[in-house]
């Protein structure tokens, strides 16, 4: 009698989860919806109209704020810059733009965490001018590179693991102070802009030998931290969040921030394009969670 009475109550159980309407995952397209949603949202300086959880929680610039603060303050227009990084598996959209305040260019990234149909998290920097960003040249921002945009042929998709695999050789290179002493995978035409800025790849010419991204000579910077956020695995993309460390900036105390993103396929990295704040030595990014390398 306890025996059929237990499976009488799992039964009951099973057939009211059956009738409980499950949320769609949010395919490419959702997630790319979310980011105008939110695009919008904060160009009407309106966070009420995000659909936010009740726990979900807000960063700009490392600082934890409320939705209406910081850049939602500014009257802020759109440019044609834009280019997401769509992780369905996860649930992330990380989105590079430029916008405009007063015709003045802002270097603008955010990452959106999204879970049953709301905004859970919002981790977001913005880069007003070169004294925040050292490197600070969006005239080169004003369209997406076809490159970063291109999807790969099915047969030269690497794996989610392998991408991520990829990818973190970029900042072990940095911790080491060599691309080769790490045998990051980079195909010879490579290339890397910083905030608009071509930094290495064929035509750089910021300092000597940036021409070849794998040899060009960069700094040891042993303090690294880095935190992998997205994998777009249907363009091959694979966005990173670091910390440089001491020793990464041109001149001063501080540190850099950057939001990285690679473009990796057939085993190799072809691209890397990425944002860059200085921040005071010792910053965090607020998102700690076990996660850093």
């Amino acid at each position: 009698m306890i025996r059929r009475n237990t499976l009488v109550i799992c039964a009951l159980l099973m057939t009211a989860f059956v009738g409980v309407p499950q949320a769609a995952p949010c395919d490419r397209d959702c997630l790319a919806g979310f980011v105008t949603g939110y695009v919008d949202a904060l160009l009407a300086r309106n966070p009420g109209a995000l659909p936010l959880a009740a726990n979900a929680r807000f960063t700009e610039d490392t600082k934890e704020l409320k939705p209406g603060e910081g850049m939602w303050k500014k009257s802020l227009k759109p440019t044609k810059y834009r280019r997401d990084i769509l992780d369905v598996r996860q649930g992330v959209a990380v989105s590079f733009m430029v916008l405009e305040e007063n015709n003045a260019p802002i270097i603008y990234v955010v990452r959106l965490k999204i879970a049953d149909n709301k905004i859970t998290e919002i981790e977001s920097t913005a880069v007003l001018n070169k004294e925040e960003g050292m490197l600070f040249n969006p005239d080169n921002l004003k369209t997406v590179r076809p490159e970063m945009l291109a999807k790969p042929e099915k047969g030269q998709l690497n794996t989610r693991e392998e991408m991520i695999k990829i990818a973190v050789t970029y900042p072990e290179g940095l911790k080491v102070g060599s691309f080769v002493k790490v045998d990051s995978p980079m195909v010879p035409h490579a290339y890397r802009y910083e905030n608009g800025n071509l930094m290495a790849g064929p035509g750089c010419t910021f300092f000597k030998g940036c021409d070849v991204m794998k040899t060009q000579t960069i700094p040891r910077l042993a303090g690294i931290r880095y935190r992998v956020m997205a994998v777009d695995e249907e363009l091959g993309v694979v966005s990173i969040r670091m910390n440089f460390g001491p020793g990464s900036l041109f001149s001063g105390k501080g540190e850099l921030d950057v939001w990285h993103s690679f473009k990796i396929f057939g085993g190799q990295i072809h691209a890397a394009e990425a944002y860059c704040e200085t921040v005071p030595p010792g910053t965090k990014s607020g998102w700690e969670d076990g996660t850093e390398y």
